[in-house]
């Protein structure tokens, strides 16, 4: 099947209130460009650099999304593009966000990335770190960054009750954030669920879903 009619079929599976991510890293420009001649505008890449050169080559209209871990001496790169950053795991990350969207003159979108594997190697902050993170002075100073809601990655296992154990526990912590509300901070956004277990996300309670080979094809 073609990119364009993976594509329709994901889109016609999803309820309204989710939105997509086609997750496009590695995929070469002309892949990126078939998904956005079928409407696609949401592409979500896991490299800085890769996500910048295609940035730059791409019609301007297109929303980038960043969901790999974020280094932050490379923040800078994409400040002054990018729509959403989804795996903030730090108070030090919010805080260079922050930076360069001020030098760029910009809000930036954030999600909090909450560790719900049980692999040790996912990145992602526990639900007592969130808490103190969110409760900090320094966060309440953050004003060129907007905390839209929290991503999760589930454990990377064929056990689909282990997986939804995860992604209920992410929507549970997002509900009990729900009343938090300041400046920087309103929660609406739950981004889980990737090509192999988005249907199961959704009904976990997902909004947004990162969906990569389903469309494109395997790396």
């Amino acid at each position: 099947m073609s990119i364009a009619s993976n594509l329709t079929t994901i889109k016609a599976s999803l309820p309204e209130h989710v939105t997509l991510v086609a997750v496009s890293k590695t995929k070469p420009v002309t892949d990126l460009m078939e998904a956005y001649e079928a409407g696609q505008r949401i592409f979500g890449e896991n490299k800085i650099q890769e996500m910048t050169d295609k940035w730059e080559e791409m019609p301007k209209d297109i929303q980038w999304h960043m969901i790999g871990h974020v280094q932050t001496n490379k923040v800078k790169f994409m400040a002054p593009f990018v729509s959403l950053i989804h795996g903030v795991d730090s108070l030090k990350l919010l805080q260079e966000i922050n930076k360069q969207a001020l030098k760029n003159n910009r809000v930036i979108d954030c999600l909090l990335q909450i560790h719900i594997a049980e692999e040790e190697t996912k990145f992602g902050l526990d639900e007592k770190e969130l808490a103190s993170l969110l409760a900090s002075a320094d966060f309440d100073n953050l004003k060129n960054i907007q905390i839209l809601g929290l991503m999760g990655m589930a454990t990377f296992t064929e056990n689909q009750n282990q997986i939804k154990k995860e992604f209920t526990h992410l929507k549970s912590i997002f509900d009990s954030l729900q009343a938090t509300e300041t400046v920087n901070c309103k929660l609406n956004t739950v981004s889980m669920g990737m090509s192999g277990d988005y249907q199961l996300a959704i009904e976990c309670g997902s909004t947004m879903v990162r969906i990569g080979s389903s469309i494109f094809g395997g790396r």
